[in-house]
């Protein structure tokens, strides 16, 4: 997959929806309904992050068994993890940064991939390999809303997917930015409404962060 189609198929997810949750599943049992759950809010592109010990089963079973959902991987770190997250079904990866040997492993994978960075000469790095369609991380802590802004003019080929930090009260600065397609975040599926099986309030979460506008969709 060249540059122009990695950045085409990688937007053409993100535009999907406004928000992207993050997802840590504990228990594979749980996978099913929080997907249908959000998907039936409005949210069709999920993000398992490998932060537990059954979360690529977790993306098999809703790449199975929730055939609206958009099932990505997240908090990829090596080769061998995309790898395996293809495998399991991931139709998008996502990481915290990038290394050298990451970068090589995406230009060859079929899986698009949203590398993150946290300072400008990070996102100019990764334009140069082919990467514009970024990951701010952890957005709040590195200058949030602002450092995005801020990076619109000198640097305007680059979009971005800003996660960390960002809760509901928050994504609506960063979402008027048009260099911003949209936002990360994993206030749509609080742990002990997962814990309780609390589907229909996962689903007004849902609802309500689909229907939050952007300016960068287009």
């Amino acid at each position: 997959m060249d540059a122009n189609s990695r950045r085409e198929a990688l937007l053409s997810t993100l535009r999907l929806g406004p928000v992207v949750p993050v997802l840590i599943v504990e228990e594979v049992r749980t996978a099913v309904p929080l997907a249908r759950a959000l998907v039936a809010g409005g949210i069709r592109v999920l993000e398992v992050t490998l932060r537990t010990a059954d979360a690529l089963d977790v993306i098999r079973a809703i790449a199975a068994e929730v055939p609206d959902a958009v099932v990505g991987v997240g908090t990829v770190r090596s080769p061998a993890q995309l790898d395996a997250a293809a495998e399991a079904g991931a139709r998008f990866a996502v990481s915290p940064g990038a290394t050298p040997a990451l970068i090589a492993a995406a230009k060859e994978s079929a899986v698009p991939w949203l590398p993150g960075i946290a300072t400008p000469s990070e996102g100019m790095a990764l334009a140069e390999a082919g990467f514009t369609v970024l990951k701010l991380f952890p957005a709040e802590a590195v200058g949030g809303a602002k450092l995005i802004a801020s990076l619109a003019s000198p640097l305007p080929d680059l979009r971005f997917c800003p996660t960390g930090g960002i809760d509901r009260a928050k994504a609506g600065g960063y979402l008027k930015l048009k260099n911003v397609v949209c936002v990360g975040g994993s206030w749509l599926a609080p742990p002990a409404l997962v814990a309780a099986g609390n589907w229909a309030e996962i689903e007004a979460l849902a609802r309500d962060a689909a229907s939050l506008p952007r300016a960068g969709a287009s």
